[in-house]
């Protein structure tokens, strides 16, 4: 069983590691991936992705692409145990912060991830996005004017959707996906927002360029087993990422030039690597590649995820500021 399990894990090293080179990558070599009934690799299932491993690489790790098994077990335990405290310290006053969720309303993890890797951006070899001091004054910008204008405020939170690769990040909950398979389409089930991308597989090139989408229009083809996505077509209104997970990235805009590959590699029953290498040269002044695995869940539960009926965060927020404008007039 320990043998297996380290074959599991160095294949998933293996993969990294020359993604991080710049090649697909190969899965194990001794896993013989399953085939649908058309004799395309099957990669249908119900996948998840909660985990605690940070978007960016922290600095304390600097030169560190992997845990040990032992940074790894306390990372993990010191986690579980600032999540109590957090719980058992709740309180509201009048006037201060109400506060947010509990933990057990949330499920953003409580583990690494399996490869050990000390953030989901794996190229650069530092771990951190490139990101243009410009870009980072815009996300800035917004942030200090959520009170004056929805247009300032995220797209998730405006419940639009969380963009292409943002619907594939890890968040706060809700981290599951349904990978559906026909031998034209790849279509992904996101249940977050329920945003659904039917991906063409018979497509050779992409929309007319004078039309811009949210979530871009993607063309899609086998390369070997590996599923490789390619979108373009962005609109400039959405973002890389809206949760407090994507910490820096959080707000960060995107422009119309902006251009995403993912790729999606079986390599044993439970796991599907999954890459997505982002170019947007107004915003980052070289492109960089977040990649993670995701892991087979078919004990999940997939539930709507009812946004606007009940979203009055927005007109609140709006309220809020114009009650600091009249309050200041007095």
């Amino acid at each position: 069983m320990q043998e297996k399990k380290f074959k599991h894990v160095a294949s998933i090293l293996a993969f990294l590691l020359t993604l991080a080179g710049g090649s697909v990558g190969a899965q194990s070599q001794d896993y013989i991936v399953p085939r649908t009934p058309d004799g395309q690799p099957d990669l249908q299932g119900l996948w998840t992705n909660d985990t605690i491993t940070p978007m960016e690489r922290p600095a304390s790790l600097q030169g560190r692409a992997f845990l040990s098994e032992d940074e790894i077990a306390a990372m993990e335990q010191n986690l579980a145990e600032s999540r109590t405290r957090a719980d058992d310290n709740i309180e509201v006053t009048v006037g201060g912060n109400v506060g947010g969720y509990n933990q057990v309303w949330l499920d953003s993890g409580d583990t690494v991830l399996s490869t050990g890797q000390t953030s989901l951006i794996v190229d650069p070899p530092n771990g951190r996005a490139p990101l243009r001091e410009s870009a980072a004054a815009v996300r800035d910008y917004y942030f200090a004017h959520v009170e004056d204008d929805y247009i300032y405020n995220t797209v998730w939170d405006r419940c639009l959707t969380r963009g292409v690769p943002g619907s594939m990040l890890p968040a706060g909950y809700n981290n599951a996906y349904r990978f559906i398979q026909t031998p034209d389409t790849f279509t992904i089930v996101h249940e977050m927002i329920h945003d659904v991308r039917v991906i063409h597989l018979n497509k050779d090139d992409h929309i007319d360029d004078k039309v811009k989408l949210y979530m871009g229009d993607s063309v899609a083809k086998w390369e070997g087993d590996t599923l490789v996505v390619e979108t373009a077509n962005y609109n400039d209104r959405g973002m890389i990422a809206s949760s407090s997970a994507g910490a820096r990235l959080k707000g960060v805009p995107v422009t119309e030039d902006l251009h995403v590959v993912e790729r999606f590699t079986r390599v044993s029953d439970n796991t599907v690597m999954w890459s997505a290498t982002i170019t947007d040269p107004e915003i980052y002044t070289q492109p960089f590649t977040i990649s993670m695995p995701l892991t087979r869940d078919d004990e999940y539960v997939m539930y709507e995820y009812a946004c606007h009926e009940g979203n009055y965060a927005i007109p609140n927020i709006l309220n809020a500021g114009r009650a600091r404008e009249q309050q200041a007039q007095l």
